[in-house]
C-alpha cells in the first residue's frame, strides 16, 4: 500500500503500490509501472555523479483527485470511484490476511491497468533532476532530499507495505539493485538495501 513520504516543497505525499495484483506505482498524482521506475533509477545510478543529472520521465498524470479515486473506500469495498475504484472492482483486496502481499508477477495485469489508466490519465514527460552536490532530487514539481528519495527506492525494493509475496522480487527490481550497487553516484553513496 502507498505510504507517506516527505518532500521539500509539498509536505507529505503518497507513494507506492496501491493494488496487490499490479506493478503500477502512484506518486501523488503521477502513475508509472515498476519497470519504468526501476529503469529511471538505474539510469541515475549509471551516471557518474560528477555533475548534476537530468532526464525526462514519461509517466501518466491524473490531475483530478476524484479521477484518482478513493483507495480506502475501494479497499473496504464501499466506494469504487475513479481509476482506483475500477482497479479494485477487477482486483479486490484479499479476504485473508495471509494473502496481503505484493504480487511479484503484477506485470501480468499491465494490459488491463493500461486500458483503465488511459481513460483517466494523460501521458506527460516530467523533468527529473538530481544534484549530487546538494543531494536534492526533483521529479516534476516534487522535490526530495536525498534521504527521502532513497526511501522511495527502498520502498520498491521491499515491495512496500506488505512486502513482496514470499520475498520474491521482480527482475526489474533486482536489476535496479545491481545498478545501484555498482554506482559511484553520490546520490547512492550511503544507500544500503534492507534485507
Amino acid at each position: 500500500m502507498p505510504l507517506s513520504f516527505q518532500t521539500l516543497n509539498r509536505g507529505a505525499i503518497a507513494f507506492g503500490f496501491f493494488n496487490l495484483d499490479s506493478d503500477l506505482l502512484l506518486m501523488d498524482r503521477i502513475f508509472l509501472f515498476a519497470p519504468e521506475f526501476c529503469d529511471y533509477i538505474g539510469n541515475l545510478a549509471d551516471s557518474p555523479g560528477d555533475t548534476p543529472y537530468e532526464d525526462r520521465w514519461n509517466v501518466d498524470l491524473i490531475e483530478d483527485p476524484m479521477d484518482i479515486g478513493d483507495l480506502m473506500g475501494a479497499i473496504h469495498n464501499i466506494r469504487h470511484i475513479g481509476f482506483i475504484g475500477e482497479v479494485y472492482k477487477r482486483y479486490p483486496f484479499p479476504a485473508e490476511p495471509e494473502d496481503f502481499r505484493q504480487n511479484p508477477e503484477g506485470y501480468q495485469t499491465r494490459e488491463e491497468m493500461r486500458e483503465i489508466l488511459d481513460r483517466y490519465s494523460r501521458r506527460v514527460d516530467l523533468p527529473f533532476a538530481a544534484d549530487p552536490g546538494t543531494g536534492e532530487v526533483s521529479i516534476g514539481e516534487l522535490r526530495f532530499a536525498r534521504e527521502s528519495f532513497q526511501e522511495l527506492v527502498q520502498y520498491v525494493w521491499l515491495g512496500g507495505y506488505p512486502r513482496w509475496r514470499e520475498m520474491v522480487r521482480p527482475d526489474c527490481v533486482l536489476a535496479m539493485r545491481d545498478r545501484i550497487q555498482a554506482s559511484r553516484n553520490p546520490i547512492f553513496s550511503d544507500f544500503a538495501f534492507a534485507p
